[in-house]
């Protein structure tokens, strides 16, 4: 099971974090890697770990935001593999205040990053994926999506994440008939890139003690597993799914 030989994986937000991670466990199971990311030299440092691996690997410069920078995208993917398989999005990035103090302009930055994009991405790719009758789409939401916390001001984050979850159930039910599955994954607190700073704190590392049953962060590829199965041809008859992956945060 899970073998991705022959399968290509399109992964956004790949320069750093959970998206450079998952691309690498995809290519470790055979896939073939298409990297997007506004941080090109990153993705070319990645692009080399994975051909490394054996497996052929495509990195363009994207910004998730910009609808001609998606479409080449698009059209550079099929140009170079004539298919796309699995779709992650991954890339998001977040203003945070609270919902008293936020500005116009970090509501709109977060929202435009980190729902918007979904949109946009998931309309170019999966056009492409109808066009062979198969598809397999997850959006990286966050524990956030479903529930609200008392730790820090985040409101954008939090309707952002919310409306990625939702937005996976209604195009799960409109691409079921095209042969696309649709599912998210909600990560709980994982220390990368974007996050280091907030979690290393000592009162945010208290109150994840107090709100975690597991009692820690998430760990380097940890998140992994869940993207592998979601993704794969096995899962034919899952879609539709929210998957928290957060040491069970969301379970209390």
């Amino acid at each position: 099971m899970f073998n991705y030989g022959g399968r290509v994986v399109v992964v956004t937000g790949a320069s750093s974090g959970l998206g450079k991670q998952m691309a690498l466990a995809y290519a470790k199971q055979g896939a073939d890697l298409v990297i997007l990311a506004r941080r090109v030299e990153k993705l070319e440092d990645l692009a080399k770990e994975i051909e490394k691996l054996g497996r052929k690997c495509l990195p363009i410069k994207c910004d998730v935001t910009n609808v001609e920078d998606i479409k080449e995208a698009g059209r550079l993917t099929e140009e170079k593999f004539g298919k796309v398989d699995v779709l992650v999005n991954c890339a998001g990035a977040a203003e945070n205040a609270g919902v008293l103090d936020m500005t116009d302009e970090q509501w709109n930055f977060t929202i435009k990053t980190d729902m918007d994009s979904v949109f946009y991405v998931t309309r170019e790719f999966g056009n492409i994926m109808k066009k062979k009758k198969y598809g397999r789409i997850i959006n990286i939401a966050s524990m956030y999506g479903l529930v609200g916390n008392m730790a820090m001001g985040t409101i954008a984050y939090h309707t952002s994440k919310g409306g990625v979850v939702n937005f996976t159930r209604a195009a799960a039910a409109e691409l079921a008939k095209d042969g696309i599955t649709v599912n998210a994954i909600c990560p709980g607190y994982f220390d990368t890139e974007l996050t280091h700073e907030t979690l290393i704190t000592d009162s945010f590392t208290a109150y994840m003690k107090a709100t975690v049953p597991v009692g820690r962060y998430g760990k380097e590829g940890e998140l992994n597993a869940a993207a592998i199965f979601l993704g794969s041809k096995e899962a034919s008859y899952v879609t539709g799914v929210i998957l928290p992956v957060d040491g069970g945060y969301t379970a209390v």
